[in-house]
């Protein structure tokens, strides 16, 4: 699978030393989803799209890097394989988390797994207030993401939230959610046909309310209307 990779890598105008890491990185990805479902992803075609929106977040990314919700590694793997910066992959979902430490030793990148869940991860002095960027994939609403990823920030840090489609409203509760977690909408940047990009700076210490206890985040997300 690995050269069906690398040549639509290639054709993306992915630096060739670059898209044959990132193809080992695919290859290894779909050869654990045959056994196991790590990743929606099923084919080069399929996975291609997504490393490539992975790297649309290069011009964001500081070292060291946590990412929060890590599945299957997308995006914090493209980046670490990208940049070299230090990863911290939160991910709470056992076989997930083994895949992502089976990944990190296969490609020899500097990225750590903690099997534990957000709300849990954020709250431990080793992990609160110490991470210069942060990601978060699918991990649920706009605020949900935003209150799960900023306690792990360090003030001036940068939450960088990928979305496809983001409404007014949604756009109104982000940047009350970010005020409430002590940070601030930056901006939004186009990504792609359809995606967007969000970018929230962390202005000070994390509120010591936040995260709220385990699945508090995603049953009452922080400033979004039910239907918004």
């Amino acid at each position: 699978m690995a050269p069906s990779l690398i040549g639509a890598l290639l054709e993306a105008r992915i630096d060739p030393v670059l898209a044959q890491k990132l193809a080992d990185y695919g290859a290894f990805l779909l050869e654990w989803n045959e056994r196991m479902n790590i990743s929606g992803a099923k084919s080069s075609g399929a996975l291609v799209a997504h490393l490539l929106d992975s790297l649309t977040l290069l011009p964001y990314v500081v070292d060291p890097l946590v990412d929060v919700g890590s599945g299957s590694g997308l995006p914090a793997i493209p980046l670490a394989i990208a940049t070299g910066v230090r990863a911290t992959l939160v991910e709470s979902t056992g076989k997930k988390a083994r895949f992502l430490q089976a990944a990190a030793d296969r490609l020899k990148i500097d990225a750590s797994v903690v099997a534990e869940r957000a709300e849990v991860a954020g709250r431990r002095e080793q992990m609160r207030d110490r991470f210069a960027s942060g990601t978060s994939r699918a991990v649920g609403g706009i605020t949900t993401t935003a209150e799960l990823l900023l306690p792990f920030l360090q003030p001036g840090g940068l939450a960088i939230l990928q979305r496809g489609r983001i409404s007014r409203d949604e756009r109104k509760a982000l940047e009350d959610a970010a005020l409430m977690l002590n940070g601030r909408l930056e901006r939004i940047v186009t990504s792609g046909e359809a995606g967007h990009i969000c970018l929230v700076r962390k202005l000070g210490p994390s509120p010591a309310r936040f995260p709220r206890r385990t699945g508090i985040p995603e049953k009452r997300p922080l400033c979004l209307r039910k239907g918004a």
